[in-house]
């Protein structure tokens, strides 16, 4: 039975943790994304999680689970977003600052029964390639391909962590990546073979126009699984 805490669904499985976190690094990969890493200890989750991650009290924003299942501390990747006061605060904290998270939340996550059985497409914007990110990191033997649609090279957020055999880099104002376009523009060509999973993440319009190109192509409800940020 799911259950919502908050507006958000979650399983009753997940054992959802409210604590203080202490900053460990602080990366940046490009001006406006960064990576935050901070202190795991009991917080426990599955690949295609996130947590509620923010500075202040009552100022809390989700962020898709960047590292590994088996990674000793926890990752999240934050673009900075103009009015958006909890990025804004994140880009301005420093290592050793608590942060206030409550997780793991979601329910967008691998059957692990599936990883030697499927084949998975990975199908993301921007940010959005977080949870695929973790999915790779904690199964390494999983047959993927990403997608990723970005506007600039600049966002191809550590890219040089996938199989560049199994990497597309979409970028809609920028030539240079292996698709200059759209995401949906890159799926409507798109060959789709049988067993295969569908995980979409990102905006709306992006996952509801691929949500319409995969059911067109004769891919099940079933099949596609997706995480809306906004």
């Amino acid at each position: 039975m799911k259950q919502v805490k908050n507006g958000i669904t979650y399983t009753p499985e997940s054992v959802v943790i409210d604590s203080p976190r202490v900053v460990q690094q602080i990366r940046f990969i490009s001006k406006n994304a960064f990576i935050i890493r901070f202190n795991r200890d009991n917080l426990q989750f599955k690949a295609g999680q996130f947590v509620a991650v923010g500075v202040e009290p009552l100022q809390q924003r989700e962020y898709s689970i960047y590292s590994g299942e088996k990674d000793d501390y926890i990752e999240i990747l934050v673009r900075e977003v103009l009015g958006g006061n909890v990025s804004q605060q994140l880009k301005q904290i420093e290592i050793g600052q608590s942060l206030l998270v409550s997780g793991p939340l979601g329910i967008t996550t691998i059957n692990e029964e599936d990883i030697n059985s499927k084949r998975f497409v990975f199908i993301g914007s921007g940010t959005g390639i977080s949870p695929f990110h973790s999915f790779i990191t904690s199964y390494p033997k999983i047959d993927y391909t990403i997608i990723h649609g970005v506007r600039y090279l600049s966002e191809a957020y550590d890219k040089n962590d996938y199989d560049p055999q199994r990497y597309v880099l979409c970028t809609s104002r920028e030539k240079g990546g292996n698709y200059y376009g759209r995401v949906t523009s890159f799926l409507l060509d798109f060959r789709i073979g049988p067993n295969t999973l569908f995980y979409v993440c990102g905006n709306s319009s992006m996952i509801y126009e691929v949500y319409d190109i995969l059911r067109k192509k004769g891919v099940s409800m079933g099949s596609i699984h997706s995480e809306v940020y906004f």
